[in-house]
């Protein structure tokens, strides 16, 4: 039977992931790469910066958790390999152009709405936008559906955020795997 995103997540958590940098492997979670300022592989700056803004609303922490280099990492992988919702949720692969179009479509949003980038918004802009997508598609909305958009990254930014041993601790709730997952990642 093949183990399901939520077992693998349950039973290992989001930890380390594999980055080359100048030909060197580097094993880092997420928010170590965000840290290290890890090139990224197949998102652009300007998505990176709207990524991270989106995923502040959704789940506050979450670009220091690391979730542009999250996604940027999984969007690199084999899909097969790939953690990201999406791909439990019955929609082939690749799954770069809809996370690329959705941003696009958020920003191009914000910019017609407010006549700036999304992540150039005010706080109450980003939420007030956010909670119109997780409702409907906007006006203009040139994206995936701005309902599924929102589920997905808000899930995404939820597995990083708390798919780890401390991030389960930060709830205040024990963590408690019934197989306690490797040190490293791929052990």
């Amino acid at each position: 039977m093949p183990q399901t995103r939520r077992a693998f997540i349950r039973t290992t958590g989001i930890g380390l992931l594999s980055f080359y940098v100048a030909g060197c492997k580097l094993e880092l979670t997420p928010g170590e790469a965000r840290q290290q300022d890890i090139p990224f592989q197949v998102l652009q700056v300007e998505q990176v910066r709207i990524l991270e803004a989106f995923g502040e609303v959704l789940l506050p922490g979450s670009a220091a958790a690391g979730l542009a280099h999250f996604i940027d990492h999984q969007l690199n992988a084999a899909p097969a390999d790939q953690l990201l919702m999406i791909k439990y949720l019955g929609v082939d692969p690749p799954f770069t152009a809809f996370y690329t179009q959705g941003l696009a479509a958020l920003n191009d949003t914000a910019k017609s709405v407010h006549g700036v980038q999304f992540f150039e918004l005010s706080v109450d802009q980003k939420i007030a936008l956010t909670g119109q997508i997780a409702l409907a598609n906007p006006d203009g909305w040139a994206g995936p559906p701005a309902p599924f958009f929102y589920f997905v990254l808000r899930n995404d930014a939820v597995d990083v955020f708390y798919g780890t041993k401390q991030g389960i601790e930060s709830l205040g709730i024990p963590y408690m795997a019934h197989i306690e997952p490797p040190s490293r990642w791929g052990e």
